[in-house]
């Protein structure tokens, strides 16, 4: 007997909503029939008009397009309930009870962490940041809570030890596609059993704040070096040294001590620039200038002599 083909809305915004929608559109069966993504918003230094990754994505496949300002804008004619089922992902609007009850199988979503750890906005963010040596996709039946609702599949992915978000962020948006690709092939055979989530487990991923992206010295080279990578490629950490001011997207731990106070230049080198930091010494390898390129430290050394001015380590 033939499996049956779902009819499918999908509501998403940014690249890991657009990846999972593209893998929807070219190796599933089931028929999306219309997408939610928010507004056009204004971005950029030019305040450009700026359209998500997802739309762009089904304009090019001729999808009928909803952008709600409001969630009382999202269905007012009750279209949902024509589809079975509504798949979200990263979409940036929490639904309401009413939405979530509309389609015949309710409302799912590709979540980007190992649920119950790390609810909420920021998975992998800060599953980087507090040293996780593993996550993973969770398929989730959506309720009223955030993050709460059953789970439907789930899939670990090691964390690397040079993993940065963004790189996280790319192996994490295909095996969330194939993953629920397969969750909606047994959806159709009812070859699923919900299992509920174990509150008692789970830890809440605040949003990433602009504020946190400016160094702490006083925490250890461990703890930065992981908040570097967690805020690459956004919102990228920033700090003040030697009297300029850097954004760092790249750095390493050096396995010493040192007794000067954190966030003291301590030597700059070929390899790299040293920093004095509440435990250990963090080396910073590639850095950004306001307004410039990226660059390696010797490329910033080079061209910056007055960097060095009072460092006491000013070559290998």
């Amino acid at each position: 007997m033939s499996k049956p083909n779902l009819r499918l809305a999908f509501a998403g915004t940014p690249e890991l909503a657009a990846t999972t929608l593209e893998a929807l559109l070219e190796r599933s069966r089931h028929t999306v029939t219309r997408v939610y993504t928010q507004p056009d918003r204004h971005a950029g230094r030019g305040r450009r008009l700026a359209t998500s990754m997802v739309k762009q994505l089904a304009l090019k496949h001729d999808l009928e397009i909803f952008q709600p300002e409001t969630t009382a804008e999202i269905d007012p004619e009750n279209d949902l309930s024509k589809v079975d089922v509504l798949i979200v992902v990263a979409y940036g609007m929490l639904l309401p009870e009413k939405i979530l009850n509309r389609p015949t199988y309710g409302c799912i979503n590709v979540h980007t962490s190992l649920l119950p750890r790390w609810r909420g906005a920021a998975p992998i963010q800060r599953a980087i940041q507090w040293g996780d040596t593993e996550t993973g996709i969770t398929i989730m039946q959506i309720d009223a809570g955030l993050d709460t609702g059953p789970i439907l599949a789930q899939v670990k992915c090691s964390i690397r030890p040079d993993d940065t978000a963004g790189s996280l962020h790319n192996r994490l948006a295909t095996l969330g596609g194939a993953c629920l690709l397969e969750t909606l092939d047994k959806m159709t055979t009812y070859d699923i059993k919900p299992v509920p989530q174990d509150n008692s487990l789970a830890t809440y991923a605040r949003k990433i704040s602009k504020a946190e992206a400016d160094l702490d010295w006083s925490l250890s080279a461990i703890e930065l070096e992981r908040t570097i990578r967690a805020f690459n490629p956004s919102p990228v950490t920033h700090t003040k040294l030697n009297g300029f001011k850097l954004r760092i997207w790249q750095a390493k731990i050096v396995d010493k001590s040192t007794d000067d106070p954190p966030g003291t230049v301590i030597a700059c080198h070929k390899s790299g620039i040293d920093v004095a930091t509440g435990k250990g010494i963090l080396r910073l390898l590639k850095i950004q200038p306001p307004g410039k390129r990226i660059l390696n430290s010797t490329e910033f050394l080079n061209g910056r002599p007055d960097f060095v001015t009072g460092v006491t380590g000013r070559s290998p």
